[in-house]
């Protein structure tokens, strides 16, 4: 007779679960029992640690648009989950979490690996619920999937181990109290008033300069945003997870926006009149307009969080794709261009910038500005882009043009280290016929990227061959980016005992674990390895070590920031490399001013 656990299994088969990110322990020792019985359908994918594999449920939401789903054990395994389970929250990505729990008579009781999972999942999960007979595990099932695809949440179901084993119950007896739930889902048509349609184009007609803003709300509405772009004259920035929206090969592209952004993003968003944001909850006012400089209209399907970055006049509470299909028709093309023709020509000179940054080399080492920007027109067709958190972050957003046709994700929101080697594996795992490339600071492959290497040889089979899967790991044996903080946040000078990290030969351990390695240290060779590693079969491992001295230099400094970097450089012991590498990334936007740079 087929157990609980086969019922949830089939169920999974039915709401269009065909993979599940899964780490064993006695408290699912049913479902595990279940996935053998079923024919490798769902596959269980076995990560080497349970926040691993909620991080690839996530990247699964984020490169399918399906639900991804992931199963930890009862009490350790449970709390392991929650990293990944709030990486999904914070980017509102449907993720539904199957967890153990100690049998039922064991509750209450101070049990072994006992831990009220309800109330643990209560900030993470958007629904919660514990299987407590087998015949509720039908309805906790579809609404837990209901409530992450309307909600584009987290759902966690709970079941105890002697519940899993139980036989199931497939069908409620039709009694006072029964429920009976099915399975199916469709995506609504959300579209705001037609009077808020009227104001918004109203706004957006009589402004002179928008700027447009889009995040990863906006990914199913290309055509449209690019179509409201060219009827505005507007330009175009993008919050990280918003890279693959927009291709960065339109002219009127800016780029990122913020700490990590371009400086023609960031000349946009100080001297427009009419912000239009589109999909996107952007949280950092510093690089927005200031509040009253600008009028606002924002298009955002979750009517909780509209007007709650920049206080707009228009609050269109709508699905992006829909409202800008309604809002178009309404915007008149503006006949003066002069505001397209700045951005054009700022963008062009913030390529030349970066360009002429990556290609200063200090003492021999590698600028690791130069690794993204010698990888950029490297950039296989369709690939798909992750990165961690991290200083490589910002090289990763400000050098990798996104062209049509690729995808590009990361930790947006939580911001949290650990993802970017488990996203490209999912990712890979989802689309095994595109390459898939991966960011990776030293610190964050120290953290966890190095055991999901082992992953990778677990799944040689799936993950292996052309076109390649591809770890970049930048070493520069420093928790970069939090030392930049602690220079431009609290004036302090880096901190060696908490900054340095070992030097470990990462491309020479890919190797060990049978995978293919390449190492640069060279300047000159860079282009070299990104050719070597992108031009064989994949997993491979790309280590660049790079020069950790490199400022990542804001699109603008502000005053406090530029007084502490000053005040903890007094005392650093890496002051003269960075006074001096600083001083000659800074001066490239000086050379850019020369008169004749720009003839176009």
């Amino acid at each position: 007779m087929p157990q609980v656990s086969d019922f949830v299994l089939d169920r999974l088969r039915q709401w269009g679960v065909h993979r599940v990110f899964a780490y064993p322990g006695d408290g699912i020792n049913g479902m595990l029992g279940a996935f053998d019985r079923a024919g490798n359908d769902p596959e269980f994918i076995q990560p080497r640690h349970e926040e691993m594999g909620a991080f690839m449920a996530c990247a699964h939401a984020k490169f399918t648009g399906e639900v991804g789903c992931c199963m930890a054990t009862s009490g350790p395994g449970a709390v392991h989950l929650l990293n990944g389970l709030y990486d999904a929250k914070m980017d509102h990505q449907p993720v539904v979490a199957i967890v153990g729990q100690q049998k039922r008579m064991s509750l209450g009781a101070h049990y072994q690996q006992e831990i009220r999972l309800e109330i643990l999942f209560s900030d993470v999960a958007e629904y919660t619920q514990v299987v407590m007979t087998p015949v509720q595990a039908r309805s906790v099932i579809d609404r837990a999937f209901k409530v992450a695809l309307t909600e584009r949440a987290v759902s966690t179901i709970i079941i105890p181990e002697d519940v899993q084993e139980s036989p199931a119950e497939p069908s409620p007896p039709k009694e006072h109290g029964a429920v009976f739930s099915g399975v199916g889902w469709s995506r609504p048509r959300v579209l705001p008033d037609e009077r808020e349609l009227r104001k918004a184009a109203d706004i957006l007609n009589q402004g002179g300069r928008v700027a447009m803003l889009v995040g990863q709300g906006a990914a199913d509405a290309t055509p449209e945003v690019i179509e409201a772009a060219e009827l505005l004259g507007a330009g175009v920035a993008k919050a990280l997870l918003g890279r693959d929206v927009v291709p960065d090969t339109l002219p009127f592209v800016t780029g990122p926006i913020g700490l990590l952004g371009s400086k023609p993003s960031d000349e946009m968003m100080m001297h427009c009149d009419v912000l239009f944001m589109i999909g996107t909850s952007f949280p950092y006012g510093e690089w927005l307009p200031s509040e009253g400089s600008a009028k606002g209209v924002e298009i955002n399907i979750d009517g909780k969080l509209i007007g709650m970055r920049f206080p707009v006049q228009a609050n269109l509470v709508g699905d992006s794709k829909e409202t800008l299909r309604a809002l178009n028709p309404m915007l008149r093309r503006k006949s003066d261009r002069s505001w397209r023709e700045k951005i054009e020509r700022n963008v062009r000179e913030w390529s030349r910038i970066l360009e002429d940054r990556a290609g200063q080399h200090f003492s021999g080492q590698i600028n690791p500005q130069a690794v993204a920007r010698e990888l950029s027109p490297r950039l296989p067709e369709r690939c798909i882009l992750t990165a961690d958190s991290g200083s490589s972050t910002n090289w990763w957003a400000r050098h990798i043009a996104v062209r049509e046709g690729m995808r590009a994700s990361l930790s947006g929101t939580l911001a949290t280290m650990g993802p970017g080697v488990p996203y490209a594996i999912a990712a890979k795992l989802a689309h095994p016929d595109r390459p898939v490339i991966a960011f990776v600071g030293d610190g964050a492959f120290q953290m966890n990227g190095m055991n999901e290497m082992i992953t990778c040889k677990r799944y040689l089979d799936r993950l292996g061959g052309s076109p390649p899967l591809v770890f970049a790991v930048f070493n520069n044996q420093d928790l970069n980016q939090v030392t930049w903080e602690q220079r431009a946040e609290s004036g302090d000078p880096r901190f060696h005992g908490s900054q340095h990290i070992p030097d470990v030969p990462y491309a020479r351990y890919a190797e060990l674990l049978g995978l293919r390695g390449v190492y640069c240290e060279e300047p000159a060779k860079v282009g070299q390895a990104w050719d070597e590693a992108l031009n064989g079969p994949g997993p491979v491992l790309v280590e660049f070590k790079v020069d950790s001295e490199i400022p990542p230099i804001p699109p603008h400094t502000m005053f406090d920031q530029a007084k502490n970097t000053a005040k903890a450089l007094m005392k650093d012991e890496q002051k003269a490399g960075i006074a001096r590498r600083g001083t000659r990334q800074k001066l490239t936007e000086f050379y850019e001013a020369l008169p004749g740079r720009d003839q176009k």
